[in-house]
Formats: C-alpha cells, structure tokens, sequence
C-alpha cells in the first residue's frame, strides 16, 4: 500500500495529472478522478483550495476561489479521498501550501492522510530546508514530501535529490503554473544532477500541455505533470467536464 507513488513509475514514464478538490464540486471531483485513471494518468495531485496561492498561475487562483465560494474545506476533502479510496488505489498526492497545514495541525495533517490514502503531499511555499519541521510527521505516517527543484535550485539540487521521497517535482520554468508554448530551461541539465545521487524519480511540471512536448520531457525525465490545462477543461464544463478530460488525457498519452 505504501509503494503506490513507486508503482506509479514502475517500468514506464508516469503521467501525473493536477487537479483542484472542490471545483466545481467535490461529487465532480471524484468523477474527473475516475476519468483521469480511465485515460491512463498514474498519479494524481489533488489541490487543497487555498486564498493564496503564490505557485499558482490565474486559471488555478480562479479554480481556488470557486472551490472556496462553494464550501469546500479540508475535512470535506479528506472525507472525499476516503470514498474514492473505496473504488481506486490510484496513487494520490496533495498540493497544498503550508499555512492550512499548519492550522490543521501537522500531527493531525499526516495522520488523517494516511487513515484516508493520500501518499505524498506537495507544498510549494515550503523551502527544503525548512522541511524538518514536519519531517517527522512524514516518517511517522509513511506520506511522502515531494520536494522540488528549479532552474534556480543550482548548488542545492544534489542536497534536495538526497533527501527526496516519492518523487522529485522538477520545475521546467521560473514564475508560477500555466500553460506555455515552449520550454527554454535546461531541463537535462537538473535532472541529470539530481540522478546522479538519488535514484527517486524526476517528473517535469509547469507549463506541460501537449503530447509533443511529453513526448521530449520522457527522454530526460521518469514523468510529466499537467495542471493548468485540465483546470482549463473543468473551467470550461464544469460538471460535465470528465469525459472531455479523459479525452484530452488520452490524446496527450498518445503519442508515448
């Protein structure tokens, strides 16, 4: 049961799919996850709607503050995964900031993500260097932090490749998410660095929304990561998004 994030890069390049809980509703929420695993995503990374969210780019920010004018909170979340649990072992990660975390409780945090299945938790305003402050909770409960690197991580990235658990989210640009044209960072570059001290996998997010552009990211990295274009569907749809996502999953997927 713990190995579900390793299983999801097991002999293969993961396809990993963000999507924010709660937008339009958490009922949606569960199907969009169904349809995600019906079109061949591994892992799934559930946002926990926050008020600020800095890594966020404006199609994530107004997905946030739908979720949030619907009454969407963490407890109500938890209470989701729990259900879907029920039907999929897909792995599962948050991507939350730590603020909620801390309000929460940090024991009580990992412990209710282990009770309900989630395996691994991101959190993009927590520098690597502060993670020690739930680092324990994380062993404890056996819920990965998935640490990040950057064009700016440089000198670092080997200490953060060392440590990491799950996977590494390798960040293919400065700024926040969204969807872009074209990646300019020396992406071979920072995974090769953090391969040569740690075996976790490397998989490439922010701006990744194209078939073609995984297709190159799969050369150089164990996975890629696609957000803001599968918020943009639900955006679009709302409740009646999850057979559009499942077929723009499978046309990205098409091409590996």
């Amino acid at each position: 049961m713990k190995n579900r994030i390793q299983n999801a890069f097991n002999n293969k390049k993961a396809f990993i799919a963000f999507i924010p809980a709660g937008d339009p509703d958490l009922e949606s929420t569960e199907e969009f996850i169904f349809a995600l695993e019906k079109a061949g995503t591994d892992l799934i990374e559930l946002g926990i709607p926050f008020s600020d969210p800095i890594a966020d780019g404006i199609v994530i920010q107004k997905a946030n503050l739908r979720a949030l004018a619907g009454g969407v909170n963490i407890e109500k979340i938890f209470d989701m995964v729990k259900k879907v649990r029920i039907k999929t072992q897909i792995p599962l990660a948050f991507l939350t900031y730590l603020n909620p975390v801390f309000n929460y409780s940090y024991e009580e945090f990992f412990k209710k993500c282990a009770e309900t299945g989630i395996d691994g938790l991101i959190i993009p305003d927590l520098p690597f260097e502060e993670q020690s402050e739930i680092k324990e909770y994380s062993e404890k409960y056996e819920v990965d932090i998935i640490s990040f690197i950057a064009p700016t991580s440089k000198d670092r990235i080997e200490t953060i490749a060392k440590e990491a658990r799950g996977f590494i989210y390798a960040a293919s640009s400065m700024g926040v998410t969204g969807v872009r044209a074209k990646i300019t960072t020396d992406l071979k570059s920072m995974i090769d660095t953090a391969k040569k001290v740690s075996n976790t996998p490397c998989a490439v997010g922010f701006g990744i929304n194209t078939a073609e552009q995984i297709r190159e990211i799969e050369k150089i990295a164990d996975g890629s990561i696609v957000g803001s274009a599968i918020v943009k569907i639900i955006e679009e749809h709302g409740k009646n998004a999850a057979p559009h996502i499942e077929k723009y999953v499978k046309t990205l997927r098409s091409l590996n």
